[in-house]
């Protein structure tokens, strides 16, 4: 048979074999087509029309990429070891072919950490889920990654993707994450009380995050589920996620990101559903958020690392979104050192709170629409933050909420190294309709830089159990 004939009649198997001992040299760098190759992923560019300057959003479009099937590198339903080894494989194919997806056909699959490549697509067939190891060991060696605004080296995310391009989670199954463990990390004893402290003194002091080792025992820095660190073109979609140890979704320092059609649940301790940090061109559209905390909290960065890597969140939208529960709907910082701007939520929805009970009480809804805080120690600047059409029936708190003094337990665990206040401006929130709330809104601004220009319009609000407006060094306040 001719050589070129020979290579044709390959199987799909045989390619792949073929494929996995050059893999390995491709990683996560923006990949050229080499000689053997498919084309890379086709793209899509998607256009907001939103009230401020935001180029549209690329994202890749697998839908005519190679498929490799994790059966066909030895994936068996309850055996991590040998499911670990197949993903592994499985995703360096699909690198190495330029644009693959990767499927995870029906069943539970224990697994550990998942490391995603560029040009890769992770895709969950219906009834499949990956079920991920509680054994905090499973997620060593540590990786760059960061922690409450702060780079370190730490466990791996559960999925991880740094500086990839092209890559995507995409299906209907499901990401399911074990907490026997993870669950006892969320006690906040003196030995991780101290590791946290230590991280803050080296940040503070710009030592380099190599030297930020936080993976030892004691520490207990609880992984993300997902993190996006320096990537673009990033897809997650249809997906369901239950459980996390930590923040779920955290997009970090990333570039034309979409998350649509997915649902998050996840009650445990930090677990808001997404974290955009330093992050630009976001949208996140037709999602379903039941959480522990917020449902999304707009980032950028703590103190002295977001001011040396002076970046940004900026032109993030929220849309179509249903909230179950959540502390807020749109949290904003702490971390915002390095500054957010073009934020724009609407036509959002809210369940009633008292739909929701459990055996020691009755769950009384979101904390609040809006929750914009920061501290003394932030500096960085919060403006252009618009939200509209919301509709809520029960939430503790109000509409909006500004505080300029939220240090949680950082007030007394470390000192302030540098002082900077925050600026905060041009926030519009319009055409809101809630049944309860305690208030409708609270903004405790800096006396030395008070909050500017604030704009309530078409607030209607049924019944308060507070004062409707609590205002403290705002300037520029107009109700409609």
């Amino acid at each position: 048979m001719p050589d070129q004939l020979y290579k044709l009649a390959l199987s799909r198997r045989q390619f792949i074999q073929g494929s996995l001992a050059c893999a390995a040299l491709s990683g996560c760098s923006t990949m050229k087509q080499l000689p053997g190759q498919t084309s890379l992923p086709a793209t899509e560019t998607i256009k907001v029309n939103a009230p401020f300057a935001m180029p549209g959003i690329t994202v890749p479009d697998f839908s005519q990429a190679i498929k490799f099937d994790i059966r066909d590198f030895g994936a068996v339903a309850q055996d991590k070891s040998a499911n670990d080894s197949a993903l592994r494989s499985a995703i360096a194919a699909a690198n190495r072919a330029g644009a693959g997806t990767v499927i995870i056909p029906p069943g539970e699959w224990l697994c550990g950490p998942i490391h995603l490549r560029s040009n890769v697509n992770l895709h969950l067939t219906a009834g499949a889920t990956l079920l991920f190891s509680e054994n905090p060991n499973d997620y060593l060696p540590e990786v760059k990654t960061s922690w409450e605004g702060m780079e370190c080296y730490n466990y791996s995310p559960l999925i991880y993707a740094y500086e990839c391009s092209n890559v995507a989670i995409s299906g209907t199954g499901t990401l399911r994450a074990k907490l026997d463990i993870w669950q006892d990390w969320y006690a906040r004893p003196k030995a991780h009380m101290d590791a946290i402290a230590s991280l803050y003194h080296m940040a503070s002091k710009d030592i380099a995050v190599e030297e930020r080792q936080m993976a030892y025992e004691g520490a207990n820095l609880r992984p993300h589920f997902i993190q996006f660190n320096r990537c673009q073109h990033v897809l997650v979609e249809g997906i369901h996620i239950q459980d996390s140890p930590f923040w779920v979704l955290h997009p970090y320092m990333c570039r034309d990101v979409v998350l649509r059609h997915v649902s998050v649940s996840a009650h445990g301790h930090n677990n808001d559903g997404v974290d955009p940090e330093m992050t630009q061109n976001m949208l996140i559209e037709h999602c379903t958020f039941d959480q522990g905390d917020d449902a999304i909290a707009v980032k950028a960065g703590r103190n002295q690392d977001a001011w040396r890597l002076h970046t940004p969140c900026r032109n993030i939208v929220m849309r179509h979104c249903r909230i179950k529960r959540a502390h807020q709907l749109l949290a904003i910082g702490s971390e915002l050192s390095g500054g957010i701007e073009n934020i724009w939520v609407h036509d959002c929805h809210f369940d009633g709170g008292e739909a929701f009970t459990s055996d020691e009480h009755k769950y009384r809804g979101t904390g609040n629409i809006v929750f914009i805080k920061t501290n003394e120690r932030r500096g960085g600047f919060v403006r252009n933050i618009i939200v509209e059409r919301v509709n809520a029936d029960t939430i503790g708190g109000g509409v909006l909420a500004i505080d300029t003094d939220v240090l949680y337990q950082w007030r007394t665990l470390v000192p302030t190294y540098e002082r900077r206040l925050t600026a905060i401006e041009n926030i519009q929130i319009a055409d809101i309709t809630v049944n309860n709330a305690a208030f409708i809104s609270q903004i405790s601004g800096q006396a030395e830089l008070p909050v500017n220009g604030v704009q309530l319009s078409n607030l209607a609000v049924s019944a308060l159990s507070g004062d409707a407006f609590l205002h403290e060094h705002v300037h520029n306040v107009r109700i409609e």
